[in-house]
C-alpha cells in the first residue's frame, strides 16, 4: 500500500481495503460502548460468585472513570501522532483488559482489570469517528451511509449490551461477558495492522503534562463523587457527594488555566471560542440526559415494575433501538442531499420531548404495543443526535483538530450521561420510597420510572433545541486533509 496518497478529501483506498477498515473501526467501536452496559444485568452473578458485594458498583465505575478520562487524551494524542499507532494501543490494552476480567478470582481482582480495560476502551470510539471522517466524508454518499451505520452502532450497544449481558449470564457464564472480546478484538486488531493506512499527525512539542495531570484528577473525582450520588442513601450536600464535586470544579477551573499556557493544550481552549463547536459539545452533554433516560431507566421499568427477566427487558425496548438506527440513517442521507445538518438535527428535539411526555403515563397496567409506539419519538430523536452531532463538531474544528473535536463529543456524551444518572436516580430513589408503602413495590417503580424519563427527557432536549436554534446554519463541506503521503501499513 505505499504510495497511497491523500486527495482534497479522504485516503484512496479500493473498495474491499475501505470495507475492511470501516468493519474494524465499527467493531471495535462497538466492543468499547457494549462494556459500559453489558455488565450491569451479569453484577448480581459476579457478585454472588466473588463475593464483595460492598463494591458492587465499582465495576462499573472503574471502567466508567478510566475510559472517560482517556477519551480526549486519546483524541488530542492522535491529532498529534496519528490516528493508528493510538488505536492500536487502545486495542490491544482493551484486549488484555477483557481476558483479565474474564478470569478474575476476586473483586479486587475485577475493578483493577477493569480499570485497564477502560484505559484501552477510551481510544476505540473518538478515533473511530475522526477516521470515518477522514476515509469518508459526509458530504459523499458513502459517508452518509458510514455516519448513519455509526449511529447506528451507537444506539445499538445502549440497547443490546443488557441483553447480551443477561444471556451469557443465563445460558454460559458472566465471564463471557468479558471472554467475548477476546477473539473479536485480535481479529479487529489484525485488520488494523494490516488494512488501516497510517497518517503522520501534525506533530507537537512537550507533552502537556499538567494539562493531563489535573484534568485527570478532576474527572476521576467527579465522576467519583456522581457514583457516590447515585448510590441509596446519599444526598447532595453529603460530603462523599459534595466533597469531591467542588473539588472537581476547583481542578477544572486550575485545568483551563493551565491550558491557555501550554504551547501544546491537549484540550485547546481556543476551540471553545467557536460557536458551533461549544454549542455542538452542550448539545451533547444535554442529549445524554434524553439517551439514558430510555436506555437506563425503560429497561429498569421492565425488570422491576413488570418483573420481565433482564433478557426479556432488552427485548422489549427493540422499537426505540430500531427507531434509533433508522433515523440515525436516514440523518446521513439527508445531510449528503441536502449538505446540511441544522435543520434535521432541530427536529430531534421536539420528537424527544413528545416521547418523553408519552412516557409520563407509565403504569404497571401499560400495553405493550402502546409502550413500543411511545419508544419509537425518543429513538426518532435520539438517531440524529448520535450520528449528525459527530459530524457538526468535526466540521467546526481545522482538520488538525478532527481526533481532538470527535473525543470531546464523546467526552461530554459520557459526562452528561454521569449527571443525568446522578439526578434520575435521586428522582427515582425518592418517588419509589414515598409510593411503596401505600401502592407496593411494583407501582412504586412504574411511578418512579413515569417521573425520571419525562423530567430528564424533556429537561435535556428543551436545553438541547435552545443550542441547536443559536447553532449557524453551514453547509458541509468537504474535509481538507493535509497534502501528506500515507505510510504505508505496517
Amino acid at each position: 500500500m505505499s504510495g497511497l496518497t491523500y486527495n482534497s478529501s479522504h485516503v484512496k483506498t479500493d473498495t474491499k481495503t475501505d470495507g475492511l477498515v470501516l468493519l474494524a473501526v465499527l467493531g471495535g467501536m462497538f466492543l468499547a460502548m457494549l462494556d459500559q452496559t453489558i455488565v450491569g444485568t451479569a453484577l448480581p452473578r459476579i457478585t454472588a460468585e466473588l463475593g464483595g458485594s460492598a463494591l458492587y458498583t465499582w465495576v462499573v465505575t472503574a471502567y466508567l472513570l478510566t475510559s472517560t478520562v482517556t477519551v480526549p487524551l486519546y483524541g488530542r494524542l492522535s491529532d498529534q501522532h496519528g490516528r493508528k499507532p493510538l488505536l492500536l494501543i487502545g486495542m490491544i490494552v482493551f484486549v488484555v483488559g477483557s481476558a483479565l476480567c474474564g478470569a478474575a478470582q476476586d473483586m479486587g481482582q475485577l475493578i483493577a482489570f477493569r480499570a485497564l480495560q477502560g484505559l484501552g476502551a477510551g481510544a476505540l470510539l473518538p478515533l473511530s469517528l475522526a477516521l470515518m471522517l477522514e476515509m469518508f466524508p459526509p458530504t459523499s454518499g458513502r459517508g452518509a451511509r458510514t455516519q448513519g451505520a455509526i449511529g447506528g452502532v451507537m444506539g445499538l450497544t445502549y440497547l443490546a449490551g443488557p441483553f447480551l449481558g443477561g444471556l451469557f449470564t443465563d445460558q454460559a457464564s458472566w465471564r463471557w461477558a468479558f471472554y467475548v472480546n477476546v477473539p473479536l478484538g485480535i481479529a479487529l486488531i489484525g485488520i488494523v495492522v494490516l488494512r488501516l493506512p497510517r497518517r503522520p499527525g501534525t506533530g507537537g512539542g512537550r507533552p502537556d503534562y499538567a494539562g493531563i495531570t489535573v484534568f485527570t484528577v478532576a474527572i476521576s473525582v467527579l465522576l467519583l463523587g456522581l457514583t457516590e450520588k447515585g448510590l441509596d442513601g446519599h444526598t447532595w450536600t453529603d460530603a462523599a457527594v459534595a466533597g469531591p464535586i467542588l473539588l472537581a470544579l476547583v481542578l477544572l477551573a486550575v485545568f483551563v488555566l493551565v491550558e491557555l499556557r501550554v504551547a501544546d493544550p491537549i484540550m485547546p481552549m481556543s476551540l471553545f471560542a467557536n460557536r458551533t463547536y461549544t454549542l455542538v459539545m452542550a448539545t451533547s452533554f444535554f442529549t445524554a440526559f434524553c439517551l439514558y433516560a430510555g436506555s437506563v431507566f425503560l429497561p429498569r421499568f421492565f425488570q422491576q415494575a413488570l418483573g420481565v427477566s433482564a433478557t426479556e427487558s432488552g427485548l422489549r425496548i427493540y422499537p426505540m433501538m430500531l427507531a434509533m438506527v433508522g433515523s440515525s440513517v436516514l440523518m446521513g442521507a439527508l445531510m449528503s442531499r441536502t449538505r446540511r445538518y441544522k435543520p434535521w438535527l432541530a427536529v430531534s428535539p421536539l420528537l424527544l420531548i413528545a416521547g418523553a411526555l408519552l412516557c409520563s403515563g407509565l403504569s404497571v397496567g401499560t400495553g405493550g404495543l402502546a409502550l413500543a409506539l411511545w419508544m419509537v419519538p425518543l429513538g426518532l430523536g435520539i438517531g440524529p443526535m448520535l450520528s449528525g452531532l459527530t459530524v457538526a463538531a468535526q466540521q467546526a474544528v481545522e482538520p488538525q483538530y478532527i481526533g481532538t473535536a470527535s473525543a470531546n463529543l464523546t467526552f461530554f456524551r459520557q459526562i452528561g450521561g454521569s449527571v443525568a444518572l446522578a439526578i434520575g436516580g435521586t428522582l427515582y430513589t425518592s418517588e419509589v420510597t414515598a409510593s411503596a408503602p401505600a401502592h407496593g413495590l411494583a407501582a412504586a417503580h412504574a411511578s418512579a420510572s413515569a417521573l425520571v424519563i419525562p423530567a430528564l427527557g424533556v429537561a435535556g432536549a428543551v436545553i438541547a433545541l435552545v443550542a441547536l436554534i443559536a447553532m449557524p446554519d453551514k453547509r458541509l463541506q468537504a474535509p481538507p486533509t493535509p497534502a501528506a503521503k500515507v505510510e504505508a501499513a505496517v
